[in-house]
């Protein structure tokens, strides 16, 4: 005969698992998220931002260093280019072509992905091998080759850097989601709308999809870093947004010739790229391990 049940109360001020949308903010890393905000807000507002005109050329201002180091102007915080441009409304105002690119390769990756591994995990079999193969086939081609190419065809712009990435993350997204749905699409509440006789599309896109949707959010604040570095790096090359319209990478390509006499033309443009990069990737960790319960901490 078993003995008495004795019931367990979690003990006195143990905080609680769920504390609402106040107590999540809360938790949220300062300096990345800090990072973040400032990086929306000037791609958003930049052109009212920016101390100077980041367009206008002085050639007798130009290679003036930041404004603390001696010959420095106080008009130019973080100095002049070899044009006479401000660094610092340069840099403020090619936020916004990062901005773009990344939302716009994001949301085009990453809704394409997602219903080609949604149909891939579910139905299995030849679609996906054959899905399954293709993306392999993207991830492994080279991504400034894609836009190398795309460049010699269409042009240079924000078009050509779009289409290229999203080329690739198409494919990560459509692994990651059929990872999922090959998991979730055993489990009892979906074998159950299959004897209600609910249709395939009603069974992915309403039972399905919502389950997986952690994963996708942690993916898409994790790409966003790397769609910046792909964006500065095709600027870099010469394949990117074209002048004049600033970009971080095509700032740290200009400045790359006169990094020994004006090294701040190419170093304040890189530290944007790798504090913004950096912030991002923090927060997709912080993000994977929130969301997940299992790496949740009580």
């Amino acid at each position: 005969m078993s003995g008495p049940v004795q019931i367990l109360t979690p003990p006195k001020g143990a905080p609680q698992s769920r504390d609402g949308l106040w107590g999540t903010l809360r938790r949220l890393p300062v300096i990345p998220t800090t990072i973040i905000v400032v990086f929306i807000l000037v791609s958003l507002f930049g052109e009212w931002l920016t101390p100077a005109t980041a367009y206008e050329q002085n050639l007798r201002l130009r290679f003036l260093p930041p404004s603390w180091l001696e010959g420095g102007d106080a008009r130019f915080l973080l100095g002049t280019d070899n044009l006479g441009r401000d660094i610092l409304s340069r840099i403020i105002v090619g936020a916004r072509a990062s901005f773009i690119v990344a939302i716009s390769a994001l949301t085009f990756g990453s809704a394409l992905g997602s219903i080609i591994g949604l149909a891939s995990g579910y139905f299995g079999g030849k679609l996906d091998t054959f899905i399954m193969r293709a993306a392999d086939g993207m991830m492994a081609f080279p991504l400034v080759l894609a836009a190398l190419l795309l460049v010699a065809v269409i042009g240079p712009g924000v078009h050509t850097v779009v289409i290229a990435t999203s080329l690739v993350l198409w494919a990560r997204f459509a692994r990651l989601i059929r990872s999922e749905v090959l998991s979730v699409r055993e489990r009892d509440f979906v074998k159950l709308a299959r004897i209600a006789g609910a249709s395939h599309m009603r069974i992915m896109f309403i039972h399905i999809l919502p389950n997986v949707l952690n994963s996708v959010v942690v993916l898409l604040t994790l790409q966003l870093g790397f769609v910046i570095i792909v964006e500065a790096t095709l600027s870099f090359l010469g394949a990117g947004v074209p002048p004049p319209t600033p970009t971080w990478g095509q700032m740290v390509s200009a400045g790359r010739t006169y990094i020994e006499t004006a090294w701040w033309i190419s170093v304040f443009p890189g530290l944007a790229i790798a504090a913004v990069v950096l912030a991002f990737n923090l927060m997709g960790d912080w993000l994977r391990d929130h969301l997940d319960p299992k790496l949740r901490q009580l």
